[in-house]
């Protein structure tokens, strides 16, 4: 009992930065219709910014999970506009491309600074366990988890609650039906753009002080975050959120009962999934 609990609470971990990438990556689709390969490029220049900020300029780790975001944001709208804006009228075939690119071009860059070996992170905050009653967990995973769900939690809030959130939402779920009564959706692209890079930057901050931080990192979780966001429906922010966490349980109880069927759990839940609903569990069917 206790190893299935220690190991469902991992599962919770890894599907809390699921959960941040997948949300980013939703609320994109929805909004632009651009499919962003970079998002995995983007968590890994947030892990590479927390190193940076916190171990080389001294900063702490409390500093960088507030300003990369915050420039990985920013650098993401410029992106948007001086590029994926141009774009947006063509096949979408070319953002995608766009955005691998991007990917590729980061990817290589960080590998002739740092090299392809891992680098250490020396100023994670809440070092020792937590005693959870039955097993003791890491403080900071418990930390990163609470930190993801209140995320979570604040853009479901954001979203559901406010009137510019209800525009976001529409436009991001019924984009076509928003713009049919009379509203503007192109003043959100930009900024909805650059809040979904922010949370893969978030991600990426977070994940630094429990993950190697290597150039690769982002490319060996970026596929299984697009299986996600199938999975939970394409453009659907709580389908993707609720997807996550359930594949970072699936993968984890896998690891414990099913080993060999732990990595690809979730292309088999993905292929159940599309077979059954094909616009995934919260997607909205298209109509022609």
């Amino acid at each position: 009992m206790t190893s299935f609990l220690q190991q469902a609470f991992n599962g919770l971990v890894s599907g809390s930065f699921y959960a941040l990438l997948a949300l980013g990556l939703a609320v994109i689709f929805g909004m632009l219709r651009v499919v962003n390969f970079a998002h995995g490029a983007v968590y890994t220049l947030g892990a590479f910014g927390a190193v940076v900020l916190s171990d080389s300029a001294g900063l702490g780790f409390w500093w960088a999970l507030v300003l990369v975001p915050l420039a990985l944001g920013a650098g993401g709208a410029v992106l948007e506009r001086l590029f994926i804006h141009r774009l947006t009228a063509l096949d979408p075939l070319y953002n995608f491309l766009l955005t691998f690119g991007v990917a590729l071009v980061a990817q290589d860059l960080l590998r002739m600074k740092y090299g392809s070996h891992s680098q250490p992170y020396e100023s994670a905050p809440f070092a020792g366990s937590v005693d959870l009653g039955l097993f003791d967990f890491p403080r900071y995973q418990v930390f990163a988890l609470a930190v993801s769900l209140a995320v979570c939690t604040a853009v479901w809030l954001l979203l559901t609650r406010t009137r510019t959130g209800t525009v976001v939402r529409a436009a991001t779920e019924r984009p076509e039906l928003t713009r049919a009564f009379g509203i503007n959706t192109g003043r959100w692209i930009t900024p909805v753009f650059a809040f979904g890079i922010a949370l893969a930057g978030l991600a990426g901050v977070l994940a630094a002080p429990m993950r190697a931080v290597n150039p690769g990192m982002g490319a060996d979780l970026i596929i299984v975050v697009f299986a996600v966001v199938v999975i939970g429906g394409l453009g659907s922010v709580f389908g993707s959120v609720l997807a996550g966490f359930t594949i970072g349980m699936l993968q984890a109880l896998g690891n414990l009962y099913v080993p060999v069927l732990s990595q690809t759990s979730v292309f088999l839940l993905m292929a159940v999934v599309l077979l059954v609903r094909p616009a995934g569990l919260f997607g909205k069917e298209e109509h022609a």
